[in-house]
Protein backbone atom coordinates (compact mmCIF):
# COMPACT_ATOMS: atom_id res chain seq x y z
CA UNK A 1 0.00 0.00 0.00
CA UNK A 2 1.22 3.62 -0.73
CA UNK A 3 2.81 4.93 2.40
CA UNK A 4 1.19 8.87 3.17
CA UNK A 5 2.85 11.54 5.09
CA UNK A 6 1.77 14.51 6.34
CA UNK A 7 2.68 17.59 8.63
CA UNK A 8 1.69 17.47 11.63
CA UNK A 9 1.20 20.63 13.21
CA UNK A 10 0.89 19.14 16.61
CA UNK A 11 4.06 17.55 17.03
CA UNK A 12 5.82 19.82 13.81
CA UNK A 13 7.29 17.14 11.91
CA UNK A 14 6.47 14.97 9.03
CA UNK A 15 4.92 11.77 10.13
CA UNK A 16 4.10 8.67 8.20
CA UNK A 17 0.38 8.26 8.41
CA UNK A 18 -1.35 5.59 10.12
CA UNK A 19 -5.39 5.45 10.26
CA UNK A 20 -7.00 4.33 13.55
CA UNK A 21 -8.82 2.04 11.13
CA UNK A 22 -7.93 1.70 7.42
CA UNK A 23 -11.38 0.64 6.70
CA UNK A 24 -12.95 4.03 7.96
CA UNK A 25 -10.10 6.85 7.15
CA UNK A 26 -11.59 9.92 8.80
CA UNK A 27 -11.27 13.33 8.34
CA UNK A 28 -12.57 17.01 9.25
CA UNK A 29 -12.00 20.34 8.05
CA UNK A 30 -13.76 23.42 9.62
CA UNK A 31 -16.08 24.94 6.58
CA UNK A 32 -17.57 28.45 6.39
CA UNK A 33 -20.01 30.75 7.93
CA UNK A 34 -22.84 30.96 5.42
CA UNK A 35 -23.48 34.75 5.58
CA UNK A 36 -22.30 36.20 2.40
CA UNK A 37 -19.91 34.51 -0.54
CA UNK A 38 -16.68 32.91 -0.05
CA UNK A 39 -13.91 34.45 -0.85
CA UNK A 40 -10.85 33.22 -2.73
CA UNK A 41 -8.86 32.71 0.77
CA UNK A 42 -11.70 30.35 2.32
CA UNK A 43 -11.67 28.41 -1.13
CA UNK A 44 -7.99 27.66 -0.36
CA UNK A 45 -8.65 24.90 2.39
CA UNK A 46 -11.16 23.49 0.29
CA UNK A 47 -9.09 22.65 -2.50
CA UNK A 48 -6.01 21.38 -0.45
CA UNK A 49 -7.99 19.17 1.57
CA UNK A 50 -10.10 17.93 -1.97
CA UNK A 51 -6.96 16.54 -2.77
CA UNK A 52 -5.94 15.06 -0.07
CA UNK A 53 -9.66 13.74 -0.01
CA UNK A 54 -9.08 11.91 -3.45
CA UNK A 55 -5.62 10.67 -2.54
CA UNK A 56 -7.23 8.87 0.68
CA UNK A 57 -10.10 7.80 -1.40
CA UNK A 58 -7.53 6.37 -3.74
CA UNK A 59 -4.86 4.96 -1.50
CA UNK A 60 -7.75 2.94 1.02
CA UNK A 61 -10.94 3.21 -1.21
CA UNK A 62 -13.82 5.47 -1.51
CA UNK A 63 -16.34 3.73 0.73
CA UNK A 64 -13.17 3.87 3.42
CA UNK A 65 -13.09 7.56 3.66
CA UNK A 66 -15.63 9.71 5.93
CA UNK A 67 -15.01 13.49 5.03
CA UNK A 68 -16.77 15.80 6.98
CA UNK A 69 -16.75 19.88 6.81
CA UNK A 70 -19.06 21.71 8.38
CA UNK A 71 -21.49 24.86 8.04
CA UNK A 72 -21.17 27.53 10.64
CA UNK A 73 -25.12 28.68 10.33
CA UNK A 74 -25.75 30.29 13.55
CA UNK A 75 -23.28 32.88 14.14
CA UNK A 76 -23.39 36.86 15.61
CA UNK A 77 -21.77 37.64 11.88
CA UNK A 78 -25.42 36.19 10.11
CA UNK A 79 -27.36 38.24 12.52
CA UNK A 80 -25.90 40.95 12.20
CA UNK A 81 -26.47 40.74 8.24
CA UNK A 82 -30.33 39.46 8.70
CA UNK A 83 -30.19 42.50 11.25
CA UNK A 84 -28.96 44.92 8.04
CA UNK A 85 -31.12 43.22 5.48
CA UNK A 86 -34.24 42.48 7.26
CA UNK A 87 -34.28 39.00 5.50
CA UNK A 88 -34.51 36.05 7.79
CA UNK A 89 -32.11 33.89 9.01
CA UNK A 90 -32.54 31.10 7.78
CA UNK A 91 -33.40 32.29 4.32
CA UNK A 92 -29.93 33.91 4.13
CA UNK A 93 -27.92 30.62 5.50
CA UNK A 94 -29.75 28.22 2.69
CA UNK A 95 -29.04 31.06 0.54
CA UNK A 96 -25.44 31.48 1.16
CA UNK A 97 -24.75 27.40 2.27
CA UNK A 98 -26.03 26.83 -1.92
CA UNK A 99 -23.39 29.66 -2.94
CA UNK A 100 -20.71 27.71 -1.40
CA UNK A 101 -21.29 24.67 -2.52
CA UNK A 102 -21.77 26.33 -6.33
CA UNK A 103 -19.05 28.19 -6.10
CA UNK A 104 -16.38 24.96 -4.83
CA UNK A 105 -17.89 22.95 -7.10
CA UNK A 106 -17.00 25.07 -10.06
CA UNK A 107 -13.24 24.54 -8.21
CA UNK A 108 -13.35 20.99 -8.66
CA UNK A 109 -13.59 19.79 -5.40
CA UNK A 110 -16.07 17.44 -4.09
CA UNK A 111 -18.16 16.89 -1.98
CA UNK A 112 -17.79 15.66 1.53
CA UNK A 113 -19.27 12.50 3.46
CA UNK A 114 -21.18 14.34 5.48
CA UNK A 115 -21.90 18.71 5.27
CA UNK A 116 -23.23 19.20 8.80
CA UNK A 117 -25.18 22.45 10.11
CA UNK A 118 -24.04 23.71 13.08
CA UNK A 119 -28.15 24.12 14.34
CA UNK A 120 -29.07 20.43 13.69
CA UNK A 121 -26.50 19.21 16.43
CA UNK A 122 -27.38 21.53 19.45
CA UNK A 123 -28.57 18.89 21.51
CA UNK A 124 -24.99 17.23 21.04
CA UNK A 125 -23.32 20.56 22.36
CA UNK A 126 -25.46 21.10 25.02
CA UNK A 127 -24.62 17.21 26.24
CA UNK A 128 -21.14 18.12 25.60
CA UNK A 129 -21.07 21.08 27.54
CA UNK A 130 -23.18 19.42 30.37
CA UNK A 131 -20.51 16.83 30.48
CA UNK A 132 -17.65 19.34 30.94
CA UNK A 133 -19.20 21.48 33.78
CA UNK A 134 -19.82 17.71 35.35
CA UNK A 135 -15.72 17.31 34.83
CA UNK A 136 -14.89 20.40 36.41
CA UNK A 137 -13.77 21.84 32.98
CA UNK A 138 -16.61 24.35 32.31
CA UNK A 139 -18.66 26.81 34.53
CA UNK A 140 -21.85 28.47 34.29
CA UNK A 141 -21.67 32.48 34.88
CA UNK A 142 -24.94 34.89 34.19
CA UNK A 143 -26.16 33.02 31.75
CA UNK A 144 -23.29 31.94 30.09
CA UNK A 145 -21.15 28.68 29.68
CA UNK A 146 -17.25 29.06 30.02
CA UNK A 147 -14.65 26.55 29.68
CA UNK A 148 -12.47 27.04 32.39
CA UNK A 149 -8.51 27.20 30.79
CA UNK A 150 -6.88 26.46 33.99
CA UNK A 151 -8.30 22.89 34.19
CA UNK A 152 -6.49 22.10 31.19
CA UNK A 153 -3.30 24.96 31.42
CA UNK A 154 -0.70 21.96 31.33
CA UNK A 155 -1.65 20.91 27.76
CA UNK A 156 -3.38 24.32 26.41
CA UNK A 157 -0.99 25.90 23.95
CA UNK A 158 0.37 22.78 22.35
CA UNK A 159 -1.10 23.23 19.05
CA UNK A 160 -0.07 27.00 18.23
CA UNK A 161 3.09 26.61 20.55
CA UNK A 162 2.47 29.40 23.48
CA UNK A 163 2.14 29.20 26.81
CA UNK A 164 -1.20 30.28 28.71
CA UNK A 165 0.65 33.73 30.28
CA UNK A 166 2.22 34.22 27.02
CA UNK A 167 -1.51 34.16 25.31
CA UNK A 168 -2.60 36.53 27.88
CA UNK A 169 0.05 39.03 27.95
CA UNK A 170 -0.80 39.56 24.10
CA UNK A 171 -4.16 38.86 23.50
CA UNK A 172 -6.78 40.95 22.59
CA UNK A 173 -9.91 39.08 24.40
CA UNK A 174 -13.03 39.99 25.86
CA UNK A 175 -12.31 40.41 30.05
CA UNK A 176 -16.03 39.85 30.93
CA UNK A 177 -16.94 40.02 34.86
CA UNK A 178 -18.12 36.98 35.46
CA UNK A 179 -14.57 35.37 33.70
CA UNK A 180 -12.29 33.13 35.90
CA UNK A 181 -9.31 33.96 33.99
CA UNK A 182 -9.32 36.11 30.85
CA UNK A 183 -8.37 33.26 28.64
CA UNK A 184 -11.49 31.11 29.55
CA UNK A 185 -13.66 31.23 26.18
CA UNK A 186 -17.49 30.79 25.72
CA UNK A 187 -19.35 27.33 25.19
CA UNK A 188 -22.81 28.70 25.49
CA UNK A 189 -24.20 32.67 25.79
CA UNK A 190 -27.62 33.53 26.83
CA UNK A 191 -29.62 34.94 23.74
CA UNK A 192 -32.05 37.78 23.88
CA UNK A 193 -35.86 37.56 21.89
CA UNK A 194 -34.58 38.99 19.04
CA UNK A 195 -31.93 36.30 18.44
CA UNK A 196 -31.57 32.71 17.22
CA UNK A 197 -32.31 30.46 20.57
CA UNK A 198 -32.45 27.00 22.17
CA UNK A 199 -33.24 26.22 25.30
CA UNK A 200 -30.54 24.79 27.92
CA UNK A 201 -29.87 24.20 31.34
CA UNK A 202 -28.68 27.65 31.79
CA UNK A 203 -31.37 29.02 29.89
CA UNK A 204 -32.28 30.09 26.83
CA UNK A 205 -29.17 30.55 24.63
CA UNK A 206 -27.27 29.79 21.25
CA UNK A 207 -23.34 27.93 21.49
CA UNK A 208 -20.23 29.87 21.27
CA UNK A 209 -18.49 28.91 18.09
CA UNK A 210 -15.79 26.37 19.38
CA UNK A 211 -18.23 24.24 20.62
CA UNK A 212 -19.91 23.13 17.40
CA UNK A 213 -17.00 21.47 15.65
CA UNK A 214 -16.27 19.16 18.52
CA UNK A 215 -19.68 17.92 19.14
CA UNK A 216 -20.30 17.47 15.19
CA UNK A 217 -17.24 15.95 14.89
CA UNK A 218 -17.64 13.56 17.90
CA UNK A 219 -20.89 12.75 16.43
CA UNK A 220 -19.96 12.05 13.15
CA UNK A 221 -16.75 10.76 13.01
CA UNK A 222 -16.39 9.22 17.26
CA UNK A 223 -14.19 10.82 20.40
CA UNK A 224 -10.70 9.56 18.22
CA UNK A 225 -9.79 10.38 14.51
CA UNK A 226 -7.55 10.78 12.03
CA UNK A 227 -7.09 14.00 10.62
CA UNK A 228 -8.52 17.75 11.45
CA UNK A 229 -7.62 20.69 8.88
CA UNK A 230 -8.55 24.36 8.41
CA UNK A 231 -6.04 27.39 7.58
CA UNK A 232 -3.76 28.44 10.14
CA UNK A 233 -6.04 31.32 10.99
CA UNK A 234 -7.77 28.71 13.03
CA UNK A 235 -4.81 27.41 15.14
CA UNK A 236 -5.85 30.29 17.84
CA UNK A 237 -8.01 30.10 19.06
CA UNK A 238 -10.36 27.79 17.42
CA UNK A 239 -8.42 24.59 16.81
CA UNK A 240 -6.32 24.82 20.46
CA UNK A 241 -10.20 25.69 21.87
CA UNK A 242 -11.15 22.41 20.20
CA UNK A 243 -8.59 20.36 21.35
CA UNK A 244 -8.94 21.13 25.03
CA UNK A 245 -12.76 21.18 24.88
CA UNK A 246 -12.66 17.09 22.97
CA UNK A 247 -10.02 15.97 25.00
CA UNK A 248 -11.55 17.26 28.78
CA UNK A 249 -14.88 15.45 27.44
CA UNK A 250 -13.77 12.15 26.14
CA UNK A 251 -11.07 12.13 29.31
CA UNK A 252 -8.63 9.90 27.22
CA UNK A 253 -7.14 12.75 25.87
CA UNK A 254 -7.36 12.18 22.68
CA UNK A 255 -9.27 14.16 19.51
CA UNK A 256 -7.70 14.39 15.89
CA UNK A 257 -4.16 12.57 15.86
CA UNK A 258 -2.59 14.97 12.70
CA UNK A 259 -3.35 18.86 12.27
CA UNK A 260 -2.88 19.88 9.05
CA UNK A 261 -3.07 24.04 8.42
CA UNK A 262 -2.77 25.54 4.69
CA UNK A 263 -1.34 29.01 4.44
CA UNK A 264 -2.49 32.47 3.61
CA UNK A 265 -3.20 33.73 0.25
CA UNK A 266 -2.45 36.70 -1.16
CA UNK A 267 -3.25 39.24 -4.34
CA UNK A 268 -0.54 40.26 -5.91
CA UNK A 269 1.66 40.31 -3.56
CA UNK A 270 0.09 42.22 -0.51
CA UNK A 271 -2.73 41.02 2.02
CA UNK A 272 -6.43 40.50 0.53
CA UNK A 273 -8.23 43.38 1.77
CA UNK A 274 -11.40 45.70 0.64
CA UNK A 275 -9.96 48.82 1.46
CA UNK A 276 -6.79 47.83 -0.75
CA UNK A 277 -8.97 47.36 -3.71
CA UNK A 278 -8.01 43.14 -3.95
CA UNK A 279 -10.79 41.30 -2.26
CA UNK A 280 -11.76 39.00 -4.44
CA UNK A 281 -15.03 36.32 -4.34
CA UNK A 282 -14.35 33.12 -6.25
CA UNK A 283 -17.52 34.04 -7.90
CA UNK A 284 -16.25 37.91 -8.83
CA UNK A 285 -13.54 35.75 -10.14
CA UNK A 286 -15.83 33.28 -12.72
CA UNK A 287 -17.86 35.82 -13.88
CA UNK A 288 -15.16 37.57 -14.65
CA UNK A 289 -14.78 34.32 -17.18
CA UNK A 290 -11.67 32.87 -15.28
CA UNK A 291 -12.47 29.27 -15.12
CA UNK A 292 -12.94 26.98 -12.12
CA UNK A 293 -9.95 24.87 -13.31
CA UNK A 294 -7.93 27.74 -13.66
CA UNK A 295 -8.30 28.99 -9.97
CA UNK A 296 -7.84 25.41 -8.85
CA UNK A 297 -4.23 25.25 -10.83
CA UNK A 298 -3.27 28.58 -9.58
CA UNK A 299 -3.74 27.06 -5.64
CA UNK A 300 -2.03 24.13 -6.50
CA UNK A 301 1.24 25.32 -8.06
CA UNK A 302 2.07 26.43 -4.51
CA UNK A 303 2.70 24.21 -1.47
CA UNK A 304 0.12 24.00 0.93
CA UNK A 305 2.02 25.20 3.81
CA UNK A 306 3.69 28.71 1.79
CA UNK A 307 1.83 31.23 0.93
CA UNK A 308 0.21 31.54 -2.18
CA UNK A 309 0.15 35.12 -4.18
CA UNK A 310 -3.11 35.12 -6.45
CA UNK A 311 -1.46 37.11 -9.56
CA UNK A 312 -3.33 38.18 -12.73
CA UNK A 313 -0.29 36.37 -14.64
CA UNK A 314 -0.30 33.64 -13.08
CA UNK A 315 -3.56 32.94 -14.06
CA UNK A 316 -3.17 33.81 -17.29
CA UNK A 317 -0.59 31.59 -17.37
CA UNK A 318 -2.60 28.66 -15.97
CA UNK A 319 -5.03 29.33 -18.72
CA UNK A 320 -2.41 28.54 -21.48
CA UNK A 321 -0.94 25.74 -19.80
CA UNK A 322 -4.33 23.75 -18.80
CA UNK A 323 -5.16 24.64 -22.81
CA UNK A 324 -1.75 22.96 -23.54
CA UNK A 325 -2.82 19.85 -21.67
CA UNK A 326 -6.44 19.66 -23.46
CA UNK A 327 -4.84 19.74 -26.88
CA UNK A 328 -2.66 17.04 -26.20
CA UNK A 329 -5.12 14.74 -24.83
CA UNK A 330 -7.19 15.60 -27.69
CA UNK A 331 -4.35 14.37 -30.15
CA UNK A 332 -3.02 12.05 -28.37
CA UNK A 333 -5.29 10.33 -25.73
CA UNK A 334 -7.71 7.40 -25.58
CA UNK A 335 -10.46 8.96 -23.08
CA UNK A 336 -12.05 5.41 -22.73
CA UNK A 337 -8.99 3.82 -21.79
CA UNK A 338 -7.99 7.01 -19.51
CA UNK A 339 -11.02 6.13 -17.22
CA UNK A 340 -10.01 2.78 -16.49
CA UNK A 341 -5.88 3.11 -16.03
CA UNK A 342 -6.44 5.61 -12.51
CA UNK A 343 -3.87 8.50 -11.56
CA UNK A 344 -0.13 7.89 -12.51
CA UNK A 345 2.22 6.32 -9.43
CA UNK A 346 4.56 9.15 -9.69
CA UNK A 347 1.79 11.97 -9.42
CA UNK A 348 0.71 9.74 -6.52
CA UNK A 349 3.96 9.32 -4.99
CA UNK A 350 4.33 13.47 -5.17
CA UNK A 351 0.83 13.86 -3.30
CA UNK A 352 2.11 10.86 -0.98
CA UNK A 353 4.76 13.66 0.11
CA UNK A 354 2.66 16.08 2.31
CA UNK A 355 0.82 16.86 -0.78
CA UNK A 356 3.71 18.09 -2.91
CA UNK A 357 0.63 19.43 -5.43
CA UNK A 358 3.62 21.24 -7.48
CA UNK A 359 5.58 18.34 -8.09
CA UNK A 360 2.21 16.51 -8.85
CA UNK A 361 1.88 19.14 -11.48
CA UNK A 362 5.63 18.21 -13.02
CA UNK A 363 4.39 15.42 -13.57
CA UNK A 364 1.59 16.26 -15.96
CA UNK A 365 4.26 18.52 -17.95
CA UNK A 366 6.24 14.94 -18.05
CA UNK A 367 3.36 13.33 -19.45
CA UNK A 368 3.21 16.46 -21.89
CA UNK A 369 6.58 16.04 -23.07
CA UNK A 370 6.16 12.38 -23.94
CA UNK A 371 2.99 12.65 -25.97
CA UNK A 372 0.75 10.14 -23.08
CA UNK A 373 -2.69 11.99 -23.24
CA UNK A 374 -4.37 9.06 -21.92
CA UNK A 375 -2.49 9.34 -18.41
CA UNK A 376 -2.50 12.65 -18.68
CA UNK A 377 -6.58 13.00 -18.94
CA UNK A 378 -6.32 10.23 -16.22
CA UNK A 379 -4.07 12.41 -14.06
CA UNK A 380 -5.91 16.10 -14.95
CA UNK A 381 -9.35 14.53 -13.58
CA UNK A 382 -7.82 12.74 -10.77
CA UNK A 383 -6.44 16.37 -9.83
CA UNK A 384 -9.89 17.82 -10.25
CA UNK A 385 -9.52 19.86 -12.76
CA UNK A 386 -12.04 18.32 -14.98
CA UNK A 387 -14.12 15.62 -15.32
CA UNK A 388 -14.37 12.77 -17.60
CA UNK A 389 -17.18 14.35 -19.28
CA UNK A 390 -16.01 17.92 -19.56
CA UNK A 391 -12.36 16.43 -21.12
CA UNK A 392 -14.54 14.65 -23.47
CA UNK A 393 -16.90 18.07 -24.33
CA UNK A 394 -13.71 19.67 -24.63
CA UNK A 395 -12.06 17.32 -27.17
CA UNK A 396 -14.88 17.59 -28.87
CA UNK A 397 -14.95 21.46 -29.14
CA UNK A 398 -10.85 21.56 -30.57
CA UNK A 399 -11.33 19.28 -33.17
CA UNK A 400 -14.13 20.99 -34.18
CA UNK A 401 -12.52 24.45 -33.78
CA UNK A 402 -9.19 22.69 -35.71
CA UNK A 403 -11.43 21.72 -38.92
CA UNK A 404 -12.93 25.26 -38.96
CA UNK A 405 -8.71 26.55 -39.25
CA UNK A 406 -7.71 24.07 -41.71
CA UNK A 407 -8.96 26.32 -44.50
CA UNK A 408 -8.25 29.39 -42.73
CA UNK A 409 -4.78 28.22 -42.44
CA UNK A 410 -4.68 27.65 -46.31
CA UNK A 411 -5.31 30.76 -46.76
CA UNK A 412 -3.13 32.86 -44.47
CA UNK A 413 -0.48 30.67 -46.66
CA UNK A 414 -1.54 31.90 -49.77
CA UNK A 415 -1.70 35.37 -49.05
CA UNK A 416 1.89 34.96 -47.39
CA UNK A 417 3.21 33.43 -50.42
CA UNK A 418 2.09 36.86 -52.31
CA UNK A 419 3.14 39.10 -49.55
CA UNK A 420 6.77 37.54 -49.95
CA UNK A 421 7.00 38.00 -53.56
CA UNK A 422 5.41 41.86 -53.19
CA UNK A 423 7.14 42.81 -50.04
CA UNK A 424 3.13 44.23 -49.08
CA UNK A 425 2.64 42.32 -45.79
CA UNK A 426 -0.37 44.46 -44.32
CA UNK A 427 -2.96 41.78 -45.80
CA UNK A 428 -0.94 39.24 -43.67
CA UNK A 429 -0.85 41.11 -40.59
CA UNK A 430 -4.58 42.06 -40.74
CA UNK A 431 -5.40 38.34 -41.07
CA UNK A 432 -2.90 37.73 -37.86
CA UNK A 433 -4.66 40.45 -36.47
CA UNK A 434 -8.22 38.89 -36.54
CA UNK A 435 -7.01 35.50 -35.83
CA UNK A 436 -5.42 36.57 -32.64
CA UNK A 437 -8.70 38.59 -31.71
CA UNK A 438 -10.65 35.61 -31.81
CA UNK A 439 -8.57 33.84 -29.90
CA UNK A 440 -6.17 31.68 -32.31
CA UNK A 441 -2.63 30.95 -31.80
CA UNK A 442 -0.65 31.69 -35.28
CA UNK A 443 2.86 29.66 -35.91
CA UNK A 444 4.55 31.04 -39.40
CA UNK A 445 7.60 28.92 -40.01
CA UNK A 446 9.82 27.84 -43.17
CA UNK A 447 7.03 24.78 -43.61
CA UNK A 448 4.29 26.53 -43.40
CA UNK A 449 1.12 28.41 -41.37
CA UNK A 450 -0.01 26.43 -38.30
CA UNK A 451 -3.49 27.90 -36.28
CA UNK A 452 -4.21 26.74 -33.18
CA UNK A 453 -7.13 27.38 -30.31
CA UNK A 454 -6.03 29.42 -27.57
CA UNK A 455 -7.61 29.74 -24.65
CA UNK A 456 -9.67 32.60 -25.61
CA UNK A 457 -10.88 31.08 -28.94
CA UNK A 458 -14.20 32.51 -30.10
CA UNK A 459 -15.02 30.45 -33.09
CA UNK A 460 -17.73 32.81 -33.52
CA UNK A 461 -15.21 35.62 -34.33
CA UNK A 462 -13.85 34.08 -37.11
CA UNK A 463 -16.96 34.36 -39.18
CA UNK A 464 -14.86 37.91 -39.75
CA UNK A 465 -12.61 35.75 -42.28
CA UNK A 466 -14.27 33.66 -44.38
Amino acid sequence: MTTIKLHNTLTRKKEVFTPIDPGNVRMYVCGPTVYDRAHLGNARPVVVFDVLFRLLRHVYGADHVTYVRNFTDVDDKINARAAESGREIGEITAETTQWFLDDMGALGALEPTHMPRATQYIPQMVSMIEDLIAKGHAYAAEGHVLFAVDSWREHYGALSGRSVDDMIAGARVEVAPYKKNPMDFVLWKPSTPDLPGWDSPWGRGRPGWHIECSAMAQELLGESFDIHGGGNDLMFPHHENEIAQSCCAHGDGTFARTWMHNEMLQVEGKKMSKSLGNFFTVRDLLDQGIPGAEIRYVFLSTHYRKPMDWTAERASAARFKLMDFCRYVEIYGDLQRAREIGPSSKLVAFLSDDLNTHGALSVLDELMNISDGTQLAADLVFLGFFSFGELERIVDDLRMAQSQLVPLAESLQSEREKAIASKDFSVVDSIKQKLGDAGVIVSMTKDGVKLEAGPNFDPASLELLR
